[in-house]
């Protein structure tokens, strides 16, 4: 039950208990509007993240004003002292309504007179005559915008222009420059695309008008020209060392040539597939002159030689290596009026085109449009502005309620579910309620162990949907030994949606008291188990490699090494044998005896105590951790920062996961095993066994008590008996008597 208590005389704070946690309440509009004034140290999270919630990201986006991704308590305080001041009912706020009524928006402020204006040409641009306006009117700024020539964001559009030529300018520059989406949805240009359009033009001009005749050697082939030298420049580079080689030394002439060897290697194939090969070669025979002539040159190069002879070397019919490199040399101006090549993205235009829309000049008329689209900014912001204000109203307290209080993780409510749950986990007959999107599995294992929780961590697909997330499940309630890494369930994320889940980390907890009575004992058992199951293996591989070996060696050998029957070694074996059981059964006598003579309240004391002391230890530790599970560190990991934690005690942590649950019926199955014979025969035994045992010790019992148990014998059969001591000394007495 919530109570009141003043935090300071300025406001009279409502606090509640959730979880263990005594917790502010925000109750009505007037709490929010005073949420300035609460202490921080009293805010249930002091941060959240943006993203990987199950609430509105644009709505989140609206409240971190600083854009770093994170929620924290003074957006908080600005958000709902924004909220507080522009809507005259502060009530609104905590009904989450998607429509507003225009009346409730406040005018009396200059903000609010602001936004009333701006809702007003919303539902105007819309063509809408009601007096509310709703989260879809707002969210749609295509639709608002549709029709407005200028709205503020500095881009336009053809419809900003007012005349055809304009317009194929705009179209001119989107397609040469690129563009910018307007508020209206259609592609426009701002002042950065129309500054870089017009010093393309004029840098493309200026590069042209740099193109004088000096710079072009072979005219208007120069660039063909110079394509062909380029593709023959290093062979006939090459050429030219060898001729240098052999005017070195004659003895060079065999090694830089072609050989005759090459060739014979090909001869008897088809020289014309051999292209490549020959390519390889010398672009001609070298010699000691160093001259190419056109009629020896390698057939794999000569038409592309042939074609530079054309345009460079026309009439002649040779060249040597100072021509060569004098031709070469006269491009030099032109690569470099290349190299300073400006204006590329207007190229495609043409030079006539470039300067027709240099002289039209209309650059200043476009900016100047860019200023008028500008000048309704704020007007354009405040339309935002309502937008945002309608996406408050719906979401806003919601929000407080995950933030300050969380107060929807804590609801008995099956439609109140916190923004940080991501759907729900069906798993090994139980259904997980709290299940938490992560990042990082390894990161968020490190810190999610100290929630005290039982944790899943499982990769979930959805192969309808093509989506993959990663989640951490928290588990609360029901056995554990069917849950191992591996094991598949099916999460069922907020919209309904199906993945596929597999478990890939766990991170272990108690999950009850009862689990933990029980653990000590299920750890003996699979630590027996497991022994038997290795003695086991270990005797059938002895017992295979024995068979092995047995069937390899020759029967004669076996014969040979077959040993004589020692009848005294097996005695003394026996006897051993023998021995050890009769002290072992001696021991078992002598302990069922003494406990046998013990009160049957003695014996059950035993047996209560053995059990605490094994069991005891762990149920204390389990309780203990159990008091101490905290949601807060699963949220820490994920970018929260919790500040007074989120407890999950034993009665709320049977909430979060349903077990299955079938009822009590008697059902015929046709496949239910048979129980054998020899188990019957031995379970009967047992329970024989196990009576006339208790029948003995209540007998003796009642014996030792001074009952006496024979109470239907005549009363000549009943004899007292004497106890042994007396009778001695009765009988020592005697003797002394006749020897006197």
């Amino acid at each position: 039950m919530a109570k009141k208590a003043k935090k300071n005389p300025g406001y009279e704070w409502s606090y509640c208990s959730l979880g263990g946690t005594v917790r502010v309440n925000i109750r009505n509009g007037e709490d929010i509007a005073h949420l300035g004034e609460l202490d921080k140290k009293l805010w249930t999270v002091l941060s959240c993240p943006t993203e990987g919630l199950e609430f509105p990201t644009e709505t989140l986006k609206m409240i971190d004003t600083d854009g770093d991704g994170k929620i924290r308590v003074d957006e908080i305080i600005a958000a709902a002292d924004w909220l507080c001041t522009v809507i005259k009912d502060k009530d609104l706020l905590v009904k989450g309504l998607d429509t507003l009524k225009l009346d409730q928006i406040n005018a009396d402020n200059e903000a609010g007179a602001k936004l009333l204006k701006s809702a007003r040409q919303i539902l105007s641009n819309l063509k809408l005559k009601k007096d509310e306006i709703s989260i879809a009117d707002t969210s749609d700024s295509v639709a608002i915008f549709a029709e407005t020539t200028a709205n503020g964001d500095g881009i336009i559009t053809e419809a900003a222009a007012q005349s055809d030529h304009l317009k194929e300018v705009i179209r001119t520059i989107i397609d040469k420059i690129g563009s910018a989406t307007d508020r209206s949805g259609q592609p426009g240009i701002t002042e950065e695309h129309i500054e870089t359009f017009y010093t393309a033009l004029a840098d493309y001009k200026a590069w042209q008008e740099a193109a004088t005749k000096d710079i072009f050697p072979f005219g208007d082939d120069t660039q063909a020209a110079l394509d062909a030298a380029n593709v023959l420049k290093d062979k006939v580079a090459d050429y030219f060392m060898r001729c240098k080689l052999i005017a070195f030394t004659d003895a060079a002439t065999a090694a830089v040539d072609v050989s005759s060897e090459k060739i014979s290697a090909i001869s008897d194939h088809n020289l014309s597939a051999e292209a490549e090969e020959i390519a390889s070669y010398p672009i001609a025979r070298p010699s000691k002159d160093g001259i190419i002539r056109f009629d020896a040159v390698n057939p794999a190069w000569k038409s592309r030689f042939d074609a530079l002879a054309a345009l460079v070397f026309k009439g002649k019919e040779s060249v040597d290596e100072a021509e060569w490199n004098a031709m070469l040399a006269s491009f030099a101006p032109y690569t470099a009026w290349k190299d300073s090549k400006k204006g590329d993205a207007v190229e495609s235009l043409g030079l006539d085109a470039v300067s027709a829309l240099l002289k039209a000049d209309d650059k200043q008329v476009l900016l100047d449009f860019i200023v008028a689209d500008k000048a309704l900014e704020e007007e354009a912001n405040s339309i935002d502005e309502v937008n945002k204000l309608m996406h408050l109203v719906r979401d806003f307290y919601k929000l407080l309620k995950n933030y300050v209080i969380l107060s929807d993780f804590y609801s008995p409510k099956k439609e109140d579910t916190a923004i940080f749950e991501a759907g729900q986990l069906y798993i090994d007959q139980r259904c997980c309620r709290v299940c938490v999107r992560v990042a990082d599995m390894g990161k968020h294992a490190d810190m999610a162990g100290l929630s005290g929780m039982f944790l899943l961590y499982c990769v979930c697909t959805s192969k309808t949907t093509g989506k993959k997330l990663d989640i951490v499940a928290v588990m609360t309630d029901g056995p554990i030994r069917n849950l191992r890494p591996g094991i598949n369930g099916v999460f069922y994320d907020r919209e309904g949606n199906d993945y596929d889940a597999t478990v890939v980390r766990i991170v272990e907890n108690p999950l009850s008291i009862k689990q933990a009575f029980w653990a000590p004992y299920v750890k003996f058992w699979n630590w027996v188990t497991g022994l038997v199951n290795k003695s086991a293996a270990e005797k059938d591989a002895k017992a295979m490699e024995s068979l092995q070996s047995g069937a390899e060696a020759a029967p004669a050998d076996a014969a040979a090494k077959k040993q004589p029957f020692d009848i005294a070694k097996f005695a003394g074996i026996f006897a051993a044998i023998g021995m050890a059981v009769g002290l072992l059964g001696a021991a078992l006598a002598g302990i069922v005896t003494g406990i046998a003579k013990l009160p049957w309240w003695g014996i059950l004391l035993i047996i209560v105590g053995i059990m605490l002391l094994i069991s005891g230890p762990s149920c204390f530790i389990a309780w203990g951790k159990l008091r101490r599970r905290n949601l807060g560190p699963v949220l820490n990991a994920n970018g929260w920062a919790v500040n007074s934690g989120a407890v999950v005690n034993i009665p709320f942590g049977r909430t979060l996961t349903s077990v299955a649950k079938y009822p009590k019926l008697k059902l015929d199955d046709p496949y239910k095993p048979k129980v054998p014979l020899w188990r019957k025969i031995l379970c009967w035994f047992l329970a024989l066994a196990i009576v006339a045992f208790g029948v003995l010790f209540f007998t003796d019992n009642l014996k030792c008590i001074g009952l006496p148990f024979h109470k239907d014998k005549p009363a000549e059969e009943q004899v007292e008996e004497v106890p042994q001591e007396e009778t001695a000394g009765e009988t020592v007495e005697l003797q002394e008597t006749e020897q006197e």
